[in-house]
């Protein structure tokens, strides 16, 4: 494997729906009794791809399919693609909580894994024992977490409960010391899944930089986040998911704008419907259904001139009469980042809706610059921001260079910006 440490090749998984393990004994005998004839598993054949949002014909789904690459040593490789693209079931795999249904993997060197808030620890011990737990867990003897001991209760900035029974802590405590743990490993690659979605932002912060000194160090990191702005400033190759398949892997930021632009694209007059697949949050009392990008006189685009005002659409089904809240849509640069925000209400006062279908219709008169986005969509609780219906990323528009007259046109090859504010300039000779 020379210079390359986790090596996939020819990757399976496949689960049965509703099962844990294997499925019914019926099926068990019946793989055992095609395998001791030589033959391949008889549920293989009928597996299928993992798309959540699609009732399939089999109970049998493909949770990885044909995966194959390598990771050389010292790499920080991000891992992207929406939920139920495969990321975790891999990660598992690599970290061997559970094992492939086909084809197989190599890995030198001894693996830190982050899968799970809490995994390994025991709710009756302390903070102080499950780090000795923990740590024997993912490899590190006697020796080496009394040495590092002290460096991993400072790390994990909950000194005060440290010698407090594990059941007595939040969520937040619980990633804080097994991050802490897993991070003073000396392992030679840690792997983290969604490390960063629980804790604080100075936690997540420092965290990231954690991670950073780790793959300073010569270490090989496999990162799974969908806080794209992490996920690029740790990560300088990727690889993409997409319904248990690798689709694509290169450079973080080339994965990121692939990522994003296989979201749906607005078409058409009628709109495009937000599916509520594509809500990471979804309470049920009121639903984002369609999204209308269009120009100025109504017509639907998909590419604005430079300097274009934008107009969107949008239709909110509210299913119950909802106080106190606020709608909100960003937009997303070609990396994820939400680079604007605009709310319902300027004034900033908590909105009703009443029960029924609304249209909501923003106008942005800031001037985008030329570039690759997408929007997001907020609906939010006013007084504790909690979301009723959240939607990361849909719909991708470009901004082009050159303005709908002809006359005006961005004049650099690179972009330096996301938005040209409206600003009222003064000068004067002084001297």
């Amino acid at each position: 494997m020379s210079d390359v440490v986790i090596r996939v090749e020819n990757l399976y998984k496949h689960y049965r729906l509703g099962m844990i393990g294997t499925g019914t004994l019926s099926h068990d005998l019946n793989r055992w009794w095609y395998a001791i004839r030589g033959k391949e598993n008889p549920y293989l054949k009928i597996s299928e791809k993992n798309v959540r949002g699609v009732k399939g014909k089999s109970d049998y789904v493909w949770a990885l399919e044909d995966i194959n690459f390598d990771v050389k040593r010292g790499a920080t490789l991000g891992i992207i693609g929406k939920n139920g693209a495969g990321k975790s079931t891999l990660l598992k795999i690599l970290s061997r909580v559970t094992g492939p249904t086909k084809g197989g993997f190599k890995v030198k060197g001894r693996i830190a894994s982050l899968l799970e808030v809490g995994t390994g620890f025991h709710q009756e011990l302390t903070g102080r024992e499950n780090i000795f737990t923990n740590g024997a867990i993912l490899g590190m003897t006697k020796a080496e977490i009394k040495k590092k001991l002290d460096e991993i209760i400072a790390f994990s900035g909950i000194e005060r409960y440290i010698d407090t029974p594990a059941k007595r802590y939040s969520s937040g405590m619980y990633v804080r010391l097994a991050f802490a743990v897993a991070a003073h490993l000396d392992s030679e690659i840690l792997i983290a899944d969604e490390v960063l979605a629980v804790g604080d932002a100075e936690f997540q912060k420092k965290c990231l930089g954690k991670m950073k000194d780790v793959a300073g160090s010569g270490r090989t990191v496999l990162f799974v986040s969908h806080n794209l702005v992490s996920l690029r400033a740790l990560c300088t190759t990727s690889l993409l998911m997409q319904h248990g398949k690798l689709i694509a892997s290169g450079e973080t930021n080339q994965m990121i704008s692939m990522y994003l632009a296989a979201n749906k694209q607005i078409e058409g007059a009628a709109g495009a419907d937000i599916p509520q697949s594509e809500s990471s949050v979804f309470t049920g009392e009121a639903k984002f259904k369609k999204l209308y990008v269009l120009d100025e006189n109504g017509e639907p685009k998909n590419t604005f001139f430079f300097n274009e005002t934008i107009v969107i659409v949008l239709h909110l089904e509210v299913y119950q009469k909802l106080e106190n809240v606020m709608s909100n849509i960003f937009v997303l640069n070609q990396f994820g980042e939400r680079i604007l925000m605009a709310t319902a209400n300027s004034g900033y006062k908590p909105c009703t809706y009443e029960k029924g279908e609304h249209e909501i219709t923003i106008k942005f008169n800031d001037n985008l610059m030329p570039g690759e986005y997408s929007f997001g969509l907020s609906l939010a609780n006013f007084f504790t921001g909690a979301n009723i219906d959240f939607v990361e990323s849909f719909g991708n528009f470009t901004v082009a260079k050159e303005s709908k007259s002809g006359d005006t046109e961005y004049p650099w090859a690179t972009v330096h910006g996301y938005i040209q504010p409206d600003t009222d300039w003064k000068e004067k000779k002084i001297n």
